[in-house]
């Protein structure tokens, strides 16, 4: 069995979501792990809820609040500074685990020493029930990145050692909301190999709010990291520059966009 597993995860006002995710790792077949949690700032009972799980489970929690909130990228790489294990699997605040999803991740990277990272598959919830499904292709490519995402960020599990031959998240402010898609760009340029499990192990609640957060200036930076990682990654030409073309969904009044949002997520198998 390999070292100990870390689960890092970066919270912001999560009271109502948060206990939630934490007792789904709590009841995870794989017991070999410890979680360290920062909190980002949160103005809720947020911290207050991670401290009583700390004091309960003193040897399974590493807490960490930030002085202000410093948004994601930031608050995932203060969690790797406390990493001391050779596995780092992602969790989201608002999330939850299936039982077995840190054993099955676990047992498919030792038996695959080739894989450098894998994620699962992820349902969809609206709290009581599924709504969608969200299957990534078995094994990512650089040209997956030019159509789609490589993996569902939230569930992956990756050696300690690629975080650090990476340098972790960017902290470029044009990578906000798109730290994911930095992230696997310099993966794949690193000739790094990921796997995406086809079984629904990690559970998303989806904010039908969260479409407010689509901003103009978040696809602009959306597809300025994306025409960026397409050059990393030894494209050229006019596809490094299509995802321009995408920011004008920005303009797509916001009710319209939550429509289309609920459509996607219900008739959309796979992404």
């Amino acid at each position: 069995m390999m070292e100990k597993v870390s689960i890092i995860m970066a919270v912001y006002n999560c009271e109502k979501t948060i206990s939630r995710a934490i007792d789904s790792v709590l009841n995870q077949t794989y017991t070999d792990w410890v979680m360290i949690i920062c909190d980002d700032g949160s103005c809720d009972g947020t911290f207050g809820i991670m401290k009583s799980y700390e004091e309960k489970y003193p040897e399974k929690f590493v807490l960490i609040k930030n002085d202000k909130n410093r948004k994601l990228p930031y608050s995932l790489n203060q969690c790797l500074r406390y990493v001391k294990t050779d596995l780092i699997a992602r969790m989201d605040g608002d999330d939850w685990c299936q039982p077995t999803r840190l054993e099955k991740q676990v047992k498919f990277l030792e038996e695959h020493p080739d894989i450098d990272l894998v994620g699962t598959g992820v349902t969809v919830s609206d709290g009581k029930s599924r709504i969608a499904s969200i299957i990534k292709t078995t094994m990512p490519t650089k040209e997956t990145m030019l159509y789609s995402n490589a993996f569902s960020h939230a569930t992956i599990m990756t050696y300690k050692r690629v975080y650090d031959a990476l340098g972790g998240y960017s902290l470029d402010p044009a990578v906000l909301r798109v730290e994911d898609v930095d992230l696997w760009c310099r993966f794949l340029a690193a000739g790094y190999k990921g796997y995406n499990l086809q079984e629904e192990l990690y559970v998303i609640l989806e904010d039908i709010n969260a479409v407010k957060r689509r901003t103009f200036k978040a696809r602009l930076n959306s597809a300025r990291t994306r025409c960026r990682g397409y050059h990393l990654m030894g494209y050229k030409g006019v596809v490094c520059y299509k995802p321009y073309f995408l920011i004008f969904r920005a303009f797509i009044p916001t009710g319209i966009y939550k429509i289309l949002h609920k459509w996607k997520l219900k008739y959309s198998k796979k992404n």
